[in-house]
């Protein structure tokens, strides 16, 4: 039976499913026992598992990851919930040069299978320090997975999925999907290795790829098109590390033309990975036009709601650069 929920509901539900099925999950965090720090994603865990099980840790973010790397290394299934990404940059070393290592460095004898999530706050006025999208910069390091949920379903199943990989897994939601509501079929454990890019919306004359937050404004962008009898094909990437491209390799040899929307910023970012990925695999006269990368231009993210408008890709903008291709 189906029931509908929110996004955040959906991440809600996840936690404690893990948490009642397997005894050796632990959560650790900042603000884990707020009303308010984590939105209603995180809401009473500690009162339903546990303050031994569900931790509201100091402000360390080195600290808490490291703590979690280990604790996998001894068999506990360790979540660490950052309710910035921004700040994830203190916990680079251990997610970097150790969860990512340790399997490779051991002939795959050790395995750190920590998931360590962060979350994505934008808009607001809350300026450079606390707007940023860092998923590119996980995504460049082999040994971690890196997932980005769009769907509602995938909010819940995605996180599931992580904390049962071996592999250690960054799972990154944003805030602005967190009001999204959809039906949700029962739990259903799925290999995080077996999921990848997945067409949410399929069409013929253009292919548009997103992640998380740009999925849905690449469906908003594709229904517009489909009033003026453009049918867009919209691909949600889901699986940022390990990328597998083939199914957008497939879309852009039907439709011929390719747009990819990604929410961080262009300079280096996922969105040059997706085209690059395309370009290498496709014969030469595939494409009908020129693809287009859309992001945030190379500036920190202000601290003015006028200027964030302009900042951030906007619907009419991304409308505007894909009728330059002349469909």
């Amino acid at each position: 039976m189906k029931t509908k929920i929110t996004y955040a509901e959906a991440i809600l539900s996840a936690f404690e499913y893990l948490l009642h099925r397997y005894p050796e999950t632990l959560v650790i965090g900042q603000g884990l026992w707020s009303p308010w720090y984590v939105g209603n994603s995180m809401k009473d865990l500690d009162k339903k598992f546990g303050k031994d099980r569900v931790i509201d840790s100091p402000v360390s973010e080195s600290g808490v990851t490291g703590l979690a790397v280990g604790a996998s290394l001894a068999g506990a299934m360790p979540i660490v919930v950052h309710p910035r990404i921004d700040f994830m940059l203190y916990a680079m070393d251990a997610i970097v040069n150790q969860a990512a290592k340790w399997s490779h460095m051991m002939g795959g004898q050790a395995n750190p299978s920590v998931t360590i999530r962060g979350i994505i706050n934008r808009g607001g006025e809350q300026g450079a320090q606390h707007s940023q999208a860092l998923h590119s910069w996980f995504s460049h390091i082999p040994g971690l997975r890196v997932v980005m949920p769009y769907s509602v379903a995938d909010a819940r199943n995605l996180l599931i999925s992580s904390v049962l990989s071996k592999d250690p897994v960054i799972y990154i939601d944003d805030r602005w999907l967190y009001e999204k509501e959809d039906y949700v079929e029962p739990i259903k454990e799925i290999n995080l290795s077996k999921i990848g890019p997945k067409i949410v919306k399929k069409g013929s004359d253009l292919t548009l790829v997103g992640s998380s937050y740009s999925t849905q404004q690449a469906l908003n962008v594709a229904k517009v098109l489909s009033e003026k009898n453009i049918e867009a094909e919209v691909i949600d990437l889901r699986v940022l590390n390990p990328f597998n491209p083939s199914k957008i390799i497939t879309s852009v040899k039907k439709t011929r033309n390719l747009v990819v929307i990604d929410g961080g910023w262009k300079n280096c970012g996922f969105g040059a990975e997706v085209i690059s990925s395309v370009v290498e695999n496709v014969e030469s006269g595939t494409l009908l036009n020129k693809p287009i990368r859309i992001g945030i231009e190379n500036s920190p993210a202000p601290s003015s709601a006028a200027l964030e408008k302009v900042y951030y890709p906007s619907q009419k903008n991304i409308l505007n650069l894909i009728h330059k291709l002349g469909l």
